[in-house]
């Protein structure tokens, strides 16, 4: 992309937040409203898409992914929402991939996850990084 000075605006660093992963990873309840648990995380991501995270500074391209019982959540700005057709571990994969060399950060604690984006080059921390 190339702005009005001639300068080439670089992608923004992708940070992919692995939905279920991150809900499930305090119990809170969450099990009784999946949909309503993914809301209210990605309504706590909105921050970090300006101030970024450790080991990713912002701004950032934010992604949450979401699956089963929490597809339906909207997109707000600062947080894209993608529904996983079916496996959101195979969607986060996609996305990591396609980040191409960007600088890319998955969170999740999904050991063989991590492995897989891993290989695409991605980074990967856990949930804590975006909880409270």
């Amino acid at each position: 992309m190339t702005d009005t000075s001639g300068a080439v605006d670089e992608p923004l660093p992708l940070l992919i937040v692995d939905g279920a992963n991150v809900v499930g990873s305090v119990p809170d309840g969450w099990w009784r409203d999946r949909r309503g648990a993914a809301e209210r995380l990605r309504d706590r991501l909105v921050p970090y898409a300006g101030s970024g995270v450790d080991g990713l500074p912002g701004p950032l391209e934010l992604v949450l992914v979401v699956e089963g019982a929490a597809r339906g959540v909207a997109s707000v700005p600062g947080v894209r929402v993608e529904e996983a057709p079916g496996s959101g571990d195979d969607r986060i994969v996609e996305l990591a991939a396609a980040a191409g060399d960007r600088p890319c950060l998955v969170v999740t604690a999904d050991r063989e996850l991590r492995g897989r984006v891993r290989e695409h080059g991605a980074q990967v921390t856990g949930p804590r990084t975006v909880r409270d």
